[in-house]
């Protein structure tokens, strides 16, 4: 479903991505894993079209995504921000259902409305928080409304950002099930940024690590463990020795 080829992003002397060359299949959960700063974040916001790869092709369905009908492409993904990224000012209900309040999938308040409490109560939360505001939620409850909001509009496509970043073990565990049940559940394609090896082994069909600007390496995640990529290894086993550098 989405290809990429030779891409490469630089920001002034910072060569980011440096000819990147992944491909994931329709309806497969793929997870990219590296550390910080390696590019998974803008390699993401390519696919995306929030920024503009300076080389090489990234198709959705073999379809060039900087060209076309950028409303009708952006409808087919969903999005599980970071940091949740619900907006304070919001009833639950209402950053829910925001895209479903707006733009080319804009529905009527009260169907809206139904669409967002039977989407929280995908995620275990019960109507009675539809009316509160994000502050007066815990951030596990946070996390589970933004990924409610994430599957609103039934998207084929959903990327997750660091989805257990900022959540206790348990928690964590919790919004990994609820992620693979969904994506399970909706036959979507998924893509995820992840550094929490527990949720890459709870939610990933495929792995792919990004290094030096390039796709490292890539494969079906039970062939993660045994392959003898040096990086891979020091990576997934949190090493401190190792090819990939770290600051002492």
């Amino acid at each position: 479903m989405i290809e990429l080829s030779g891409v490469h992003k630089t920001f002034g002397s910072n060569k980011v991505l440096r000819g990147v060359d992944l491909t994931i299949a329709s309806g497969t959960s793929m997870v990219i894993i590296g550390g910080s700063g390696t590019g998974k974040s803008v390699l993401l916001k390519c696919i995306l079209g929030l920024v503009t790869p300076d080389a090489g092709q990234i198709t959705l369905d073999g379809q060039d995504v900087t060209r076309g009908d950028r409303d009708a492409f952006l409808a087919r993904f969903g999005m599980l921000f970071q940091g949740g990224a619900l907006f304070d000012s919001m009833r639950i209900w209402e950053n829910v259902a925001f895209r479903l309040l707006r733009g080319t999938l804009k529905r009527s308040k009260t169907e809206a409305r139904e669409i967002a409490i039977e989407k929280l109560r995908r995620v275990g939360l019960g109507p009675h928080v539809a009316d509160l505001y994000p502050a007066e939620l815990s951030g596990g409850m946070q996390k589970r409304v933004s990924l409610a909001r994430a599957i609103a509009a039934e998207p084929e496509i959903i990327f997750f950002d660091e989805p257990t970043t900022g959540l206790d073990p348990i928690m964590s565990g919790v919004i990994n099930d609820l992620i693979r049940e969904i994506v399970t559940e909706m036959g979507a394609t998924a893509m995820t940024i992840t550094h929490d090896m527990s949720s890459v082994r709870a939610i990933a069909d495929n792995v792919a690590m990004l290094h030096g600007g390039k796709v490292r390496w890539t494969g079906p995640v039970s062939e993660m463990d045994a392959t003898p990529d040096p990086y891979v290894q020091q990576f997934i086993h949190g090493r401190a020795e190792g090819p990939i550098e770290s600051l002492r």
